[in-house]
């Protein structure tokens, strides 16, 4: 289908680093020269960015399930997810996907569904809508699922979890384990025998991971590890491929990462917030210091537009420089050499931001007219 070419008119745009006035022009999906007879959209007052680009978002979970138990059909639950994505400005976006051991919300059969449910959405969606699979180490049982959906180029990024030592520890706490159990659907003594079967098999896991390292260098995917704790987790997890390392939980291990030339991630939720929820390393300063190099949704998606603002905020990071953190550097991390900026040729995801919000008034995804508010309307020419 032959695309409408556009013109954005009057906005203050992102260019080489800096933001000055400037036309930007769509033409077949992609950034290019003023094309003739292209549509207008007056952007006075507005900031022209690049579209952003999520590495780790994983808020569709409440749009799979959004209390405990009640869950809705995957399909619904995709709809709804990429809605809220380009009100976000999130042109390219990695689904966090949990594939765990535990029953329910992050079972081997809601990723069956979910797969299944996004391979009948994507023809019909304007963003890009990828998957970033977390993969579970102690989920032995899915390892054939995985490395099949890897070869069949349903995983766009392998992430590494390793969550079961953590939970382990916890199990002489009765509400910890009633709080898992319930997230499972299982009874506090039906938990408890599960995650015991699940230990028992510890001794099969590195066997399984290099399986599936194995499997994502093969196909090309880019990988990183999650909630790395010291030098030596680091170190494992770069010997298996994981270039990026995402939520280091010391801030030497951020030091290493970067000392490699790795990209390493943590939550826009903690920079808007100003900490984190469980009482990690703040993300903002490290980001100021250069160890954090990418922001990522995490658990809520309108987070990622507000803290490039919160971090120019701050007065340590101009704007441009945030607007990197949440568009160029994820961008580079996964490989993506196609967007990230507004250049011509680059795909043509572009946000159009009122700064007094931040609200993203418009969104072009591929060049398309994808998402635009009642204000965004009256622009149009």
């Amino acid at each position: 289908m032959e695309q409408t070419p556009w013109r954005i008119t009057g906005g203050t745009a992102l260019l080489d680093g800096a933001l000055r006035p400037a036309e930007i022009a769509l033409a077949e999906g992609r950034i290019a020269d003023p094309p003739p007879g292209a549509r207008r959209l007056d952007a006075r007052g507005l900031l022209v960015l690049p579209g952003l680009v999520d590495l780790h978002g994983d808020a569709h979970e409440r749009s799979l399930q959004p209390r405990p138990g009640i869950g809705f059909p995957a399909g619904m639950a995709v709809r709804d997810t990429a809605a809220q994505l380009l009100a976000c400005g999130i042109t390219t976006a990695y689904l966090g996907v949990t594939l765990s051991w535990e029953p329910g919300l992050r079972s081997l059969e809601t990723w069956r569904l979910l797969m299944a449910a996004l391979d009948a959405a994507r023809p019909r969606l304007a963003l890009d809508l990828r998957v970033h699979l977390r993969f579970e180490a102690d989920n032995l049982d899915a390892l054939d699922d995985a490395l099949s959906d890897i070869a069949a180029g349903r995983v766009h990024l392998l992430g590494f979890n390793d969550h079961t030592p953590p939970i382990l520890r916890r199990m002489d706490d009765p509400r910890q384990v009633a709080k898992y159990a319930g997230r499972a659907g299982l009874s506090s003594e039906d938990f408890e025998a599960l995650i015991g079967r699940i230990a028992a098999r510890r001794d099969e896991v590195p066997a399984a991971r290099a399986r599936l390292a194995t499997a994502a260098a093969r196909a090309g995917l880019p990988m990183l590890s999650h909630d790395d704790a010291t030098l030596g987790d680091r170190a494992l997890y770069r010997a298996h491929g994981a270039t990026i390392c995402e939520f280091p939980m010391a801030e030497v291990v951020a030091e290493d990462a970067r000392t490699q030339g790795e990209a390493v991630v943590m939550g826009a939720p903690n920079v808007v917030r100003g900490g984190s929820h469980l009482g990690w390393a703040s993300a903002a300063p490290l980001a100021e210091r250069g160890l954090v190099t990418v922001l990522a949704s995490d658990y809520h998606w309108p987070a990622l537009l507000e803290a490039p603002f919160a971090l120019a905020r701050r007065g340590r990071m101009d704007l441009a420089a945030a607007w990197a953190l949440v568009s160029g550097n994820p961008a580079a991390a996964a490989g993506l050499a196609d967007r990230g900026a507004l250049r011509p040729g680059m795909r043509g995801d572009v946000v159009l931001v009122d700064p007094a919000g931040p609200e993203a008034v418009a969104v072009f995804c591929g060049g398309r007219l994808a998402h635009l508010t009642g204000a965004g309307a009256a622009r149009l020419g």
